[in-house]
Parts: structure tokens; C-alpha cells; sequence
């Protein structure tokens, strides 16, 4: 059975005055503690102790005690009484918000990342991602196949459908990398999320061929409603992803009401 969730809020960073809110000292913390974990860190291996990354990183215990606690949340580390904080995972921790670009991201990261081009051109969309263009039965979008890998190894299968009237010439144009640098390069366009959809998936015997995954492993699969400036769909994608690998996260605007 699958398992979805859907988030349809505005996950912007951005505050009253259009200025975007700082980013407090114990996640910036977090994401450095990341980074070295997933660059230097193997399972079973115990971080250094709270008063000794205090003294590193020049803050007070309770900064790193929320630092560690963002990274037991993503499932990086656990705490074992009389032991310490010890790694139990080296999967990437992907930020997903309305704006966030996957490359820019990894590259943040600290991440080297590349994207081939399986296949792409016009294609018959499934009904469901055909009614939200408005396109009637037997329409075609333009649909653009593509595998990423990060550091050399391939984990996350992408489909992207494009409205193929705002992307004149895309074939011609794209023989892999970055869909969202050219459409930013060449037409003028970006894209943010207007809708996102996750869900528990397994591999297909095509999804181990490309993801060198066993068959039935789990993948995390995402998909989204990728709209211009003035709130058009121009995209919808899909993402299919290790699950050994990758882990999302969603942060909410902490201005966002509390329902009653």
C-alpha cells in the first residue's frame, strides 16, 4: 500500500517586507554537522561530545543539543545514554521548499552532481497530469526523462511534463544537466513549486536497472506542480529515489498560525 502526503502551503522563507528570514545559529550548526557526517562519518562512528563541539564551534551546549536534535530527526544520528551521539545513516538530507533547485541544493552541499537525459519529446500524458494542464485525451506534453547521480552514483529517476508551447525548441536545446538553469537560460522562466505530493513506492525491475537498487527496495517518490511567475503550470514532475539514500524535509514558516 502507498502512503502519500500533501503540502499546498506557501513554504517560503520569505517575512513581512519581503526580506528572508535568518537562519538561526543551531540549524546553520545542524547543516555543518551534516555535511561532515555524510563527508567523513561511517555508521557506528560516535560524534565528539557536546562540550567539545561547543568549544569548536564557539556556542553554548544547548545550541548544539538542538543542532544534534535536527539530525536525529533526519535520521543521521541516535543518542545512547553513556555513549554519546553515534551515526547511523549517510543518506542526503534534501531540503524541499517552493524555490529550491535539486543542484543547487547538492552543491551546497558540499555534493557532486550530474543528470542524463534517458529520453525525451512529445508523448500522451497520464489522464490525471493531462486534466491539470487542461489538455484533452490524447494530448501531448513534452516529456523529458532524466537519472541523477551524486557522487558518481546514480539515485534519483525524474520525468518531467512540460507544456511544450513554453518550451519551443527544448529538444534541440537540452542533452542533460540542469532542467531548471536552462529553462532559467533560455526561456526566461522560473519555476516554483505550487503543489507537492510524497509517497512510499518499491522499485520496479526498470528502477533497479537505472538505480542499481535491489527489486521491491524502497523508494521515496515526489512529485510537483511547478508554476511561473504569475501562477501558470508550466511542469509537472516526478521524482523517484532511493530511499536508502535521500531523505526529505519541509520547513514551515514559523509565522504560519497554529488552527485552534
Amino acid at each position: 500500500m502507498e502512503t502519500a502526503l500533501f503540502f499546498g502551503v506557501n513554504m517560503s522563507r520569505q517575512v513581512a517586507g519581503g526580506s528572508i528570514d535568518k537562519t538561526p545559529r543551531y540549524r546553520e550548526l545542524a547543516d555543518t554537522l551534516a555535511r561532515e557526517v555524510r563527508a567523513d562519518y561511517t555508521p557506528g562512528e560516535l560524534l565528539p561530545t557536546e562540550a567539545v563541539l561547543a568549544r569548536r564551534f564557539e556556542v553554548n551546549r544547548h545550541t548544539v543539543r538542538r543542532a544534534l536534535d535536527e539530525l536525529v530527526a533526519a535520521g543521521m544520528v541516535t543518542r545512547h545514554q553513556g555513549r554519546g551521539t553515534q551515526v547511523v545513516d549517510r543518506r542526503l538530507d534534501y531540503a524541499v521548499s517552493a524555490g529550491s533547485k535539486v543542484t543547487q541544493n547538492l552543491a551546497e552541499l558540499g555534493l557532486v552532481s550530474h543528470t542524463d537525459c534517458l529520453s525525451q519529446g512529445l508523448d500522451v500524458p497520464p489522464e490525471a497530469i493531462a486534466q491539470r494542464f487542461g489538455r484533452g485525451p490524447g494530448e501531448r506534453l513534452l516529456c523529458v526523462d532524466t537519472l541523477r547521480h551524486i557522487d558518481g552514483a546514480p539515485v534519483m529517476l525524474l520525468r518531467h511534463w512540460f507544456d511544450p508551447t513554453r518550451v519551443p525548441g527544448w529538444e534541440q536545446r537540452y542533452r542533460g544537466g540542469s532542467t531548471r538553469a536552462l529553462l532559467n537560460q533560455h526561456y526566461g522562466l522560473q519555476l516554483v513549486r505550487r503543489r507537492v505530493r510524497i509517497e512510499a513506492g518499491s522499485a520496479t525491475r526498470d528502477d533497479t536497472r537505472h538505480l542499481r537498487c535491489p527489486l521491491n527496495a524502497p523508494l521515496l517518490q515526489l512529485s510537483s506542480d511547478n508554476v511561473d511567475r504569475d501562477g501558470t503550470l508550466v511542469e509537472v514532475s516526478s521524482s523517484r529515489a532511493r530511499a536508502d539514500r535521500l531523505a526529505y524535509h519541509i520547513d514551515f514558516d514559523p509565522t504560519d498560525e497554529v488552527p485552534s
